[in-house]
Protein backbone atom coordinates (compact mmCIF):
# COMPACT_ATOMS: atom_id res chain seq x y z
CA UNK A 1 0.00 0.00 0.00
CA UNK A 2 1.00 3.38 -0.59
CA UNK A 3 2.31 5.48 2.04
CA UNK A 4 -0.13 7.89 1.10
CA UNK A 5 -2.68 5.61 1.71
CA UNK A 6 -1.38 5.50 5.83
CA UNK A 7 -3.69 6.36 8.34
CA UNK A 8 -1.66 9.13 10.59
CA UNK A 9 -1.83 5.96 12.85
CA UNK A 10 0.04 4.14 10.85
CA UNK A 11 2.62 6.77 9.39
CA UNK A 12 3.49 7.25 13.03
CA UNK A 13 4.03 3.29 13.63
CA UNK A 14 5.79 2.97 10.66
CA UNK A 15 8.33 6.03 11.19
CA UNK A 16 8.80 4.71 14.62
CA UNK A 17 10.09 1.26 13.27
CA UNK A 18 12.17 2.87 10.74
CA UNK A 19 14.27 5.26 13.20
CA UNK A 20 15.01 2.08 15.66
CA UNK A 21 16.37 0.27 12.20
CA UNK A 22 18.46 3.43 10.91
CA UNK A 23 19.53 3.61 14.49
CA UNK A 24 21.31 0.54 14.38
CA UNK A 25 22.93 1.47 10.94
CA UNK A 26 24.58 4.67 12.70
CA UNK A 27 25.97 2.44 15.76
CA UNK A 28 27.98 0.43 13.05
CA UNK A 29 29.91 3.81 12.32
CA UNK A 30 29.98 3.39 8.83
CA UNK A 31 31.71 5.92 6.25
CA UNK A 32 30.50 4.97 2.77
CA UNK A 33 30.80 7.03 -0.47
CA UNK A 34 28.40 7.12 -3.46
CA UNK A 35 28.98 11.28 -4.27
CA UNK A 36 31.40 10.99 -7.46
CA UNK A 37 31.17 8.47 -10.46
CA UNK A 38 34.77 7.38 -9.55
CA UNK A 39 36.02 3.45 -11.11
CA UNK A 40 36.36 1.09 -8.19
CA UNK A 41 39.75 -0.38 -7.88
CA UNK A 42 39.03 -2.94 -9.57
CA UNK A 43 38.14 -1.34 -12.53
CA UNK A 44 41.66 0.55 -12.37
CA UNK A 45 43.24 -2.31 -12.25
CA UNK A 46 41.98 -3.65 -15.70
CA UNK A 47 44.22 -1.02 -17.16
CA UNK A 48 47.82 -1.90 -15.64
CA UNK A 49 49.08 -3.42 -18.52
CA UNK A 50 48.98 0.29 -20.23
CA UNK A 51 51.95 1.33 -18.02
CA UNK A 52 54.38 -1.45 -19.80
CA UNK A 53 53.44 -1.01 -23.09
CA UNK A 54 56.89 1.30 -23.56
CA UNK A 55 60.24 -0.01 -23.17
CA UNK A 56 62.61 1.22 -25.35
CA UNK A 57 63.76 4.18 -27.49
CA UNK A 58 62.14 3.02 -30.55
CA UNK A 59 58.57 2.05 -28.64
CA UNK A 60 58.40 6.35 -28.29
CA UNK A 61 57.81 7.27 -31.82
CA UNK A 62 54.74 7.77 -33.62
CA UNK A 63 54.16 6.26 -36.71
CA UNK A 64 54.84 9.45 -38.82
CA UNK A 65 58.33 9.10 -36.93
CA UNK A 66 57.98 11.36 -34.25
CA UNK A 67 59.85 11.08 -31.55
CA UNK A 68 56.56 11.20 -28.33
CA UNK A 69 59.29 12.47 -25.78
CA UNK A 70 60.01 15.84 -26.91
CA UNK A 71 58.19 18.97 -27.55
CA UNK A 72 55.53 19.49 -30.09
CA UNK A 73 52.46 18.27 -31.91
CA UNK A 74 49.92 20.36 -30.53
CA UNK A 75 47.15 18.47 -31.62
CA UNK A 76 48.18 14.78 -30.87
CA UNK A 77 49.64 12.39 -32.60
CA UNK A 78 47.64 10.84 -35.85
CA UNK A 79 47.37 7.11 -34.59
CA UNK A 80 45.79 8.50 -31.10
CA UNK A 81 43.54 11.07 -33.20
CA UNK A 82 42.58 8.31 -35.52
CA UNK A 83 41.38 6.17 -32.24
CA UNK A 84 39.50 8.95 -30.59
CA UNK A 85 38.23 9.75 -34.09
CA UNK A 86 36.66 6.56 -34.31
CA UNK A 87 35.50 6.63 -30.70
CA UNK A 88 33.59 9.67 -31.48
CA UNK A 89 32.73 8.96 -35.10
CA UNK A 90 34.44 11.82 -37.16
CA UNK A 91 37.32 12.17 -39.35
CA UNK A 92 40.85 12.22 -37.50
CA UNK A 93 41.68 15.84 -39.36
CA UNK A 94 38.62 16.95 -37.04
CA UNK A 95 39.84 15.69 -33.94
CA UNK A 96 42.59 17.26 -31.55
CA UNK A 97 43.88 15.27 -28.09
CA UNK A 98 44.27 17.16 -24.66
CA UNK A 99 45.44 16.01 -21.61
CA UNK A 100 43.66 13.91 -19.38
CA UNK A 101 40.60 16.08 -18.63
CA UNK A 102 37.86 16.41 -21.48
CA UNK A 103 36.20 18.98 -18.92
CA UNK A 104 39.77 20.77 -19.08
CA UNK A 105 38.73 21.20 -22.98
CA UNK A 106 34.86 22.13 -22.59
CA UNK A 107 35.78 25.05 -19.75
CA UNK A 108 39.16 25.85 -22.72
CA UNK A 109 36.36 25.99 -25.07
CA UNK A 110 34.11 28.50 -23.43
CA UNK A 111 37.09 30.70 -22.34
CA UNK A 112 38.35 31.04 -25.54
CA UNK A 113 35.23 32.25 -26.87
CA UNK A 114 34.65 34.51 -24.09
CA UNK A 115 37.28 36.32 -25.46
CA UNK A 116 37.43 35.36 -29.09
CA UNK A 117 34.37 35.12 -31.45
CA UNK A 118 34.05 32.09 -32.70
CA UNK A 119 31.43 33.34 -35.32
CA UNK A 120 32.96 36.41 -37.84
CA UNK A 121 30.80 39.43 -36.73
CA UNK A 122 29.64 38.23 -33.31
CA UNK A 123 30.94 39.66 -30.62
CA UNK A 124 32.89 37.55 -27.91
CA UNK A 125 30.28 36.40 -25.42
CA UNK A 126 32.59 38.25 -22.50
CA UNK A 127 30.78 41.66 -24.28
CA UNK A 128 27.54 40.22 -24.05
CA UNK A 129 26.22 40.91 -20.92
CA UNK A 130 22.91 39.07 -20.44
CA UNK A 131 24.54 35.79 -22.42
CA UNK A 132 22.67 32.54 -21.25
CA UNK A 133 22.96 28.65 -21.47
CA UNK A 134 20.78 26.27 -22.16
CA UNK A 135 20.90 23.52 -19.27
CA UNK A 136 19.36 20.45 -19.45
CA UNK A 137 17.95 19.05 -16.33
CA UNK A 138 18.70 16.77 -14.07
CA UNK A 139 22.76 17.25 -16.08
CA UNK A 140 26.19 17.06 -14.92
CA UNK A 141 26.98 20.02 -11.98
CA UNK A 142 30.01 20.47 -13.74
CA UNK A 143 29.11 21.84 -16.52
CA UNK A 144 27.16 23.97 -14.81
CA UNK A 145 29.81 25.32 -12.94
CA UNK A 146 32.16 26.06 -16.02
CA UNK A 147 29.26 28.61 -17.27
CA UNK A 148 28.39 30.41 -13.94
CA UNK A 149 32.12 30.63 -13.40
CA UNK A 150 31.89 32.52 -16.61
CA UNK A 151 29.31 34.80 -15.79
CA UNK A 152 25.95 32.69 -18.41
CA UNK A 153 22.86 32.74 -16.70
CA UNK A 154 21.90 29.41 -17.10
CA UNK A 155 18.11 28.42 -18.50
CA UNK A 156 17.00 25.12 -16.77
CA UNK A 157 15.55 22.56 -20.03
CA UNK A 158 13.72 19.76 -18.60
CA UNK A 159 14.43 16.15 -19.77
CA UNK A 160 12.24 13.48 -20.49
CA UNK A 161 12.68 9.91 -22.05
CA UNK A 162 13.75 11.00 -25.30
CA UNK A 163 16.23 13.96 -24.50
CA UNK A 164 15.84 17.46 -23.85
CA UNK A 165 12.30 18.95 -24.68
CA UNK A 166 13.14 20.36 -28.17
CA UNK A 167 9.81 22.20 -27.95
CA UNK A 168 11.28 24.34 -24.94
CA UNK A 169 15.24 24.44 -26.69
CA UNK A 170 13.58 25.80 -30.25
CA UNK A 171 11.64 28.35 -28.47
CA UNK A 172 14.71 29.99 -26.14
CA UNK A 173 17.13 29.53 -29.33
CA UNK A 174 15.40 32.39 -30.70
CA UNK A 175 16.76 34.69 -27.92
CA UNK A 176 20.04 35.73 -29.60
CA UNK A 177 21.63 35.97 -26.04
CA UNK A 178 21.18 32.48 -25.70
CA UNK A 179 25.07 31.38 -26.82
CA UNK A 180 24.91 27.55 -26.31
CA UNK A 181 23.72 24.25 -25.32
CA UNK A 182 25.21 21.52 -22.76
CA UNK A 183 24.31 17.94 -23.97
CA UNK A 184 25.76 14.41 -22.74
CA UNK A 185 23.72 12.68 -25.57
CA UNK A 186 24.61 8.95 -24.55
CA UNK A 187 23.77 7.59 -21.11
CA UNK A 188 23.10 11.26 -19.62
CA UNK A 189 24.21 12.38 -16.29
CA UNK A 190 22.81 11.66 -14.81
CA UNK A 191 19.39 10.02 -15.93
CA UNK A 192 20.93 7.60 -18.05
CA UNK A 193 18.83 8.84 -20.92
CA UNK A 194 20.45 8.09 -24.79
CA UNK A 195 18.46 11.14 -27.08
CA UNK A 196 16.18 9.66 -29.57
CA UNK A 197 16.69 9.93 -33.32
CA UNK A 198 14.24 12.83 -33.41
CA UNK A 199 16.10 15.05 -30.61
CA UNK A 200 19.37 14.37 -32.38
CA UNK A 201 18.09 15.65 -35.56
CA UNK A 202 16.13 18.35 -33.78
CA UNK A 203 19.06 19.76 -32.46
CA UNK A 204 21.01 19.43 -35.82
CA UNK A 205 18.13 21.10 -37.53
CA UNK A 206 18.21 24.20 -34.78
CA UNK A 207 17.95 27.48 -36.57
CA UNK A 208 19.48 29.55 -33.55
CA UNK A 209 18.89 33.85 -33.75
CA UNK A 210 22.99 33.36 -32.56
CA UNK A 211 25.42 32.93 -35.08
CA UNK A 212 27.87 31.59 -32.66
CA UNK A 213 25.57 29.51 -30.65
CA UNK A 214 27.15 26.33 -30.44
CA UNK A 215 26.13 22.69 -28.63
CA UNK A 216 28.87 21.32 -26.13
CA UNK A 217 28.31 17.75 -26.87
CA UNK A 218 29.73 15.68 -24.15
CA UNK A 219 29.80 12.07 -25.52
CA UNK A 220 31.65 10.74 -22.28
CA UNK A 221 29.28 7.86 -22.40
CA UNK A 222 30.04 6.89 -26.04
CA UNK A 223 31.42 3.63 -25.29
CA UNK A 224 30.17 2.61 -21.74
CA UNK A 225 27.46 0.10 -22.30
CA UNK A 226 26.67 -1.98 -19.44
CA UNK A 227 24.32 -4.82 -21.85
CA UNK A 228 25.05 -6.28 -24.85
CA UNK A 229 22.02 -4.49 -26.61
CA UNK A 230 23.35 -0.75 -25.88
CA UNK A 231 21.51 2.11 -26.68
CA UNK A 232 22.19 3.70 -30.10
CA UNK A 233 22.56 7.20 -30.59
CA UNK A 234 22.43 8.91 -34.01
CA UNK A 235 25.69 11.18 -35.39
CA UNK A 236 25.09 14.75 -34.62
CA UNK A 237 27.55 15.93 -37.21
CA UNK A 238 26.30 13.65 -39.96
CA UNK A 239 23.20 15.34 -38.85
CA UNK A 240 24.49 18.67 -38.80
CA UNK A 241 25.78 18.20 -42.52
CA UNK A 242 22.31 17.12 -43.95
CA UNK A 243 20.99 20.58 -41.98
CA UNK A 244 24.03 22.69 -43.34
CA UNK A 245 24.79 23.43 -39.32
CA UNK A 246 28.05 21.77 -39.02
CA UNK A 247 29.34 24.85 -36.93
CA UNK A 248 26.94 23.85 -34.52
CA UNK A 249 28.64 20.94 -32.42
CA UNK A 250 31.98 20.44 -30.34
CA UNK A 251 32.30 17.15 -29.14
CA UNK A 252 34.46 16.01 -26.48
CA UNK A 253 35.25 12.77 -25.01
CA UNK A 254 38.32 10.83 -22.71
CA UNK A 255 39.39 7.96 -21.93
CA UNK A 256 39.18 8.51 -18.07
CA UNK A 257 36.84 5.90 -17.05
CA UNK A 258 38.01 3.48 -19.66
CA UNK A 259 42.01 3.95 -18.06
CA UNK A 260 43.01 5.91 -15.71
CA UNK A 261 41.08 9.32 -14.38
CA UNK A 262 44.23 10.98 -13.43
CA UNK A 263 46.20 10.08 -16.82
CA UNK A 264 44.05 9.48 -19.82
CA UNK A 265 43.66 10.58 -23.04
CA UNK A 266 40.60 13.87 -23.45
CA UNK A 267 40.04 14.88 -27.09
CA UNK A 268 37.30 17.06 -28.69
CA UNK A 269 36.19 17.43 -32.31
CA UNK A 270 34.46 20.21 -34.34
CA UNK A 271 34.03 21.42 -37.74
CA UNK A 272 37.22 23.04 -39.47
CA UNK A 273 35.63 26.63 -38.41
CA UNK A 274 35.39 25.95 -35.16
CA UNK A 275 39.04 24.61 -35.10
CA UNK A 276 40.64 27.55 -36.47
CA UNK A 277 39.23 29.55 -33.33
CA UNK A 278 40.15 27.37 -31.01
CA UNK A 279 43.45 26.05 -31.92
CA UNK A 280 44.65 29.78 -32.05
CA UNK A 281 43.87 30.01 -28.60
CA UNK A 282 45.90 26.38 -27.86
CA UNK A 283 49.24 28.02 -29.52
CA UNK A 284 49.90 29.68 -27.04
CA UNK A 285 48.55 27.46 -24.22
CA UNK A 286 50.25 24.22 -25.06
CA UNK A 287 53.43 23.29 -27.14
CA UNK A 288 52.09 19.85 -27.10
CA UNK A 289 50.17 17.62 -24.38
CA UNK A 290 51.78 14.42 -23.21
CA UNK A 291 52.07 12.16 -26.49
CA UNK A 292 54.13 9.15 -24.41
CA UNK A 293 50.74 8.70 -22.68
CA UNK A 294 48.78 9.04 -26.71
CA UNK A 295 51.09 6.53 -27.61
CA UNK A 296 50.71 4.60 -24.65
CA UNK A 297 46.97 4.09 -24.88
CA UNK A 298 47.26 3.57 -29.16
CA UNK A 299 49.43 0.76 -28.36
CA UNK A 300 47.45 -0.80 -25.24
CA UNK A 301 44.18 -0.79 -27.49
CA UNK A 302 45.35 -1.18 -30.98
CA UNK A 303 41.98 0.11 -31.92
CA UNK A 304 38.32 0.60 -30.97
CA UNK A 305 37.50 -2.92 -30.99
CA UNK A 306 40.25 -3.35 -28.57
CA UNK A 307 38.65 -0.39 -26.90
CA UNK A 308 35.40 -1.72 -27.04
CA UNK A 309 36.55 -5.12 -25.90
CA UNK A 310 37.71 -3.48 -22.46
CA UNK A 311 34.69 -1.51 -21.42
CA UNK A 312 33.38 -5.65 -21.60
CA UNK A 313 35.22 -6.12 -18.77
CA UNK A 314 34.15 -2.75 -17.45
CA UNK A 315 30.60 -3.95 -17.55
CA UNK A 316 31.18 -6.86 -15.46
CA UNK A 317 32.74 -5.15 -13.12
CA UNK A 318 29.53 -2.30 -13.20
CA UNK A 319 26.85 -4.33 -13.41
CA UNK A 320 26.31 -6.33 -10.67
CA UNK A 321 26.11 -2.74 -8.94
CA UNK A 322 23.84 -1.72 -10.80
CA UNK A 323 21.81 -4.52 -10.42
CA UNK A 324 21.93 -4.11 -6.78
CA UNK A 325 20.67 -0.36 -6.75
CA UNK A 326 17.66 -1.17 -9.03
CA UNK A 327 17.11 -4.26 -7.12
CA UNK A 328 17.25 -2.45 -3.67
CA UNK A 329 14.57 0.65 -4.70
CA UNK A 330 12.19 -1.95 -6.08
CA UNK A 331 12.29 -4.36 -3.42
CA UNK A 332 12.36 -1.62 -0.70
CA UNK A 333 10.64 1.28 -1.85
CA UNK A 334 8.60 0.67 -4.90
CA UNK A 335 5.33 -0.62 -3.00
CA UNK A 336 5.06 2.47 -1.04
CA UNK A 337 4.59 4.68 -4.26
CA UNK A 338 7.67 7.32 -2.87
CA UNK A 339 9.98 7.21 -6.07
CA UNK A 340 10.57 7.72 -9.73
CA UNK A 341 14.02 5.98 -10.72
CA UNK A 342 15.69 5.07 -14.15
CA UNK A 343 17.16 1.59 -15.53
CA UNK A 344 19.78 2.84 -17.11
CA UNK A 345 21.62 0.29 -19.91
CA UNK A 346 24.71 1.67 -19.57
CA UNK A 347 26.73 5.03 -18.16
CA UNK A 348 27.91 5.96 -14.25
CA UNK A 349 24.65 6.78 -12.55
CA UNK A 350 21.10 5.75 -11.62
CA UNK A 351 18.97 8.92 -11.17
CA UNK A 352 16.46 8.94 -8.61
CA UNK A 353 13.50 10.98 -8.02
CA UNK A 354 12.03 10.98 -4.46
CA UNK A 355 8.98 12.84 -2.62
CA UNK A 356 9.17 16.43 -4.06
CA UNK A 357 10.51 19.01 -1.13
CA UNK A 358 12.51 14.96 0.38
CA UNK A 359 15.54 15.25 -1.15
CA UNK A 360 18.11 17.48 0.74
CA UNK A 361 15.96 15.77 4.05
CA UNK A 362 17.16 12.29 2.68
CA UNK A 363 20.80 13.47 1.66
CA UNK A 364 21.06 14.61 5.18
CA UNK A 365 19.87 11.07 6.81
CA UNK A 366 21.87 9.46 4.99
CA UNK A 367 25.54 11.90 5.82
CA UNK A 368 24.49 11.62 9.56
CA UNK A 369 24.19 7.31 9.09
CA UNK A 370 27.68 7.53 6.75
CA UNK A 371 26.21 7.57 3.60
CA UNK A 372 27.69 10.32 1.37
CA UNK A 373 25.70 10.95 -1.61
CA UNK A 374 25.82 13.68 -3.93
CA UNK A 375 24.24 16.91 -2.82
CA UNK A 376 20.79 17.29 -3.58
CA UNK A 377 20.21 20.15 -6.15
CA UNK A 378 23.60 19.03 -7.74
CA UNK A 379 22.05 18.47 -11.28
CA UNK A 380 20.66 21.59 -11.53
CA UNK A 381 22.15 25.30 -12.18
CA UNK A 382 23.43 27.05 -8.90
CA UNK A 383 22.65 23.39 -6.84
CA UNK A 384 18.86 24.69 -6.87
CA UNK A 385 16.67 22.13 -7.60
CA UNK A 386 13.08 23.82 -7.89
CA UNK A 387 11.61 20.10 -6.82
CA UNK A 388 13.59 19.36 -4.11
CA UNK A 389 13.35 15.64 -5.15
CA UNK A 390 16.49 14.36 -7.44
CA UNK A 391 18.86 12.40 -5.95
CA UNK A 392 22.11 11.16 -8.26
CA UNK A 393 23.62 7.97 -6.97
CA UNK A 394 26.85 6.40 -7.81
CA UNK A 395 27.40 2.83 -7.40
CA UNK A 396 30.60 2.54 -8.94
CA UNK A 397 33.50 3.12 -6.39
CA UNK A 398 31.86 1.38 -3.20
CA UNK A 399 32.53 -2.62 -3.00
CA UNK A 400 29.37 -4.32 -3.72
CA UNK A 401 29.06 -5.13 0.50
CA UNK A 402 29.40 -1.60 0.96
CA UNK A 403 27.13 -0.59 -1.90
CA UNK A 404 24.32 -3.06 -0.45
CA UNK A 405 24.45 -1.55 2.76
CA UNK A 406 24.43 2.09 1.22
CA UNK A 407 21.74 1.67 -0.47
CA UNK A 408 19.73 -0.50 2.85
CA UNK A 409 20.37 2.94 4.26
CA UNK A 410 19.09 5.34 1.23
CA UNK A 411 16.17 3.58 1.27
CA UNK A 412 15.47 3.72 5.14
CA UNK A 413 16.00 7.47 4.73
CA UNK A 414 13.74 7.76 1.55
CA UNK A 415 11.13 6.53 3.85
CA UNK A 416 11.66 8.09 6.52
CA UNK A 417 11.96 11.61 5.02
CA UNK A 418 8.50 10.71 2.44
CA UNK A 419 6.59 9.83 5.86
CA UNK A 420 8.12 13.02 7.44
CA UNK A 421 6.32 15.27 4.74
CA UNK A 422 3.06 13.24 4.05
CA UNK A 423 2.86 13.97 7.96
CA UNK A 424 3.41 17.95 7.45
CA UNK A 425 0.36 17.32 5.03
Amino acid sequence: MYYKDYSREQRDAELGQLWKDLDRFKAQGLALNMARGVPSPDQLSLSLGILNVLYAEADCRAEDGTDCRNYGVMDGIPECKRLLADMLRVKPDMVMIGGNSSLNMMFDTIACFMNHPVTPGCPAWALVPDRKFLCPVPGYDRHFGITEYFGFEMIPVPMDENGPKMDVVEELVKDPSVKGMWCVPKYSNPTGVTYSDEVVRRIAALQPAAPDFRVMWDDAYCIHDLTDEPDQLLNIFEECEKTGNLDLPIAFCSTSKITFPGSGVAAMAACENNMKVIKAKYKYQTIGYDKLNMLRHVRFFGDLDGMKAHMKKHAEVLRPRFEIVLKKLSKQLDEYGIVWYNHPRGGYFVSVNVVDGTAKRVVELCKETGVILTGAGATYPYGKDPYDSNIRIAPSFPSLEDLSTAMDVFCLCARIAALEKLNEA
